[in-house]
């Protein structure tokens, strides 16, 4: 395998880990903007009130994406694995 060959694996296979964590990490992040701004507005600073909802976002997140996000690998591992003979050279 070439070098080339080397490096285009890799960027892609960092590529189907930034576009399947990509969506529950902006969900994360705006559920952190949200419950920050709440805080804000009621000068509460309990740590549970950040965690909690943001970690309740993340379960609903994963549970409607986890079709999306096994379609999604199942099809790249499948490019990868009909690919195989190539990489193997």
């Amino acid at each position: 395998m070439s070098p080339e060959a080397a490096i285009h694996l890799v960027r892609q296979a960092l590529m189907a880990a930034f576009w399947v964590s990509a969506p529950l990490l902006a969900l994360g992040f705006l559920v952190g903007v949200v419950v920050s701004l709440i805080q804000v507005l009621t000068s509460m600073q309990d740590t549970a009130f950040n965690t909690v909802p943001r970690l309740g976002a993340f379960l609903v997140g994963f549970l409607l994406l986890l079709p999306w996000m096994m379609r999604y690998m199942t099809s790249y591992t499948l490019a990868l694995l009909h690919d195989f003979a190539r990489y193997a050279r």
